[in-house]
Parts: C-alpha cells; structure tokens; sequence
C-alpha cells in the first residue's frame, strides 16, 4: 500500500502541500497512505462515513462536529488537500514558526487559526457567533446525560455572562480569544505527527 500511496502523489503536489501545510515530505506521504485506507470508495476523496469508521472519532463525544470541520459548507466528499488543511491546524508549532515572515499568511496551525477552528466546533450555525443554544448543544454532546439540563444551563449562563464583554448575549470569536488567552492552546491542539 506504501507504494500506492506516493505513487497516485506527484512530487510537485507533496511540494504545494507542505508550502501550504508545513507537513514533511515523509509526514505527507505517510498521511496519504492513512487517507487512502480510509477511502473505502477509491475515489481520491473521503466521506462522512469514511470518517465515521475512524474508532477515536466514533466515540468521540464532539466527533460529529470534527468531522464536520473537513468539509466546506455544502461539500460531501473532502479530497486529500483538503483533509491535509484541516489535519494542519492540529501540527504543532515549531519554534522557528513563532517569528513568522510578516510578508506569508499566517500558518494552518497558528494560535488564532487554532482558536478560529475551535471556535467553529462551537459555532452551529456558522454565525460568526456562539450562542447560548448552541453552547448549550456542544455541552450536550460532551457530558450526555451525567449532567442535568438545569445545571448545563447554568454552566452556559456563567460561560456567556463571564465571555461576553459587548453584552449581546453571545460570545464572538474576539471575545472566544479573550476567555482563551491563557490556555495553552498550542499544546492543547496539536497532535504529535510522526516524521
């Protein structure tokens, strides 16, 4: 399958690839190789269900919101550029990142694109805005049951009250940033690649 894999990728798309997403070449192909396993319908793109079939997502309590995050808006299928950006923001940062050029857009997997994609597990309707219902929802999703809707709504309550700072009973992604700014979200949101 190793074979498959760098076969089916051409050595000008590993390039793009890593300008795009900071993956090592060795990272991209072995990625491609996971990406191919998972497409059960051979056609070069991915699926909810393809997703679904990943164990750590399937009993993820926020897993229907992850896998949501790879497809754009109206999309039902993800090709691996596409799976390669998303995977991206979960790369951790290097310390020769952190003094970006200031002339390059920010990288997939900086603290504000980080936090934006947080922010976006959060954001149901893709308002721009966390409300109430929908921190509500994402709380539901996390704790099921073992928690009661009286004290999940005082847990929304407290969370808005103490984030919101424009008093719109919601809380925007700049206010989403403030609540966050000394969690380490670096750490927090990255996962160990192997190279």
């Amino acid at each position: 399958m190793g074979s498959r894999a760098s076969t089916l990728l051409r050595e000008e798309e590993i390039e793009e690839i890593k300008k795009e997403t900071g993956f090592s070449h060795s990272q991209i192909t072995r990625l491609y190789s996971r990406f191919t396993s998972l497409d059960k319908g051979e056609n070069g793109t991915l699926s909810r269900e393809d997703f679904q079939r990943i164990p750590e997502l399937a009993i993820n309590p926020l897993g229907d919101r992850i896998i949501n995050a790879f497809f754009p808006e109206g999309e039902d299928q993800v090709n691996f550029r596409g799976f390669m950006r998303t995977l991206a923001h979960f790369r951790p940062i290097e310390d020769n990142e952190k003094n970006k050029n200031a002339t390059t857009s920010e990288p997939l997997n900086s603290r504000t694109n980080k936090l934006l994609f947080a922010f976006r597990l959060y954001d149901l309707d893709r308002d721009d805005k966390i409300s109430r219902d929908e921190l509500l929802q994402v709380l539901r999703m996390m704790v099921g049951v073992n928690i009661s809707d009286e004290q999940l709504g005082s847990i929304a309550d407290r969370t808005i009250q103490e984030a919101d700072t424009n008093g719109d009973n919601s809380i925007s992604f700049n206010e989403f940033i403030k609540v966050l700014e000394k969690v380490d979200v670096e750490q927090k949101m990255s996962i160990r690649f192997l190279h």
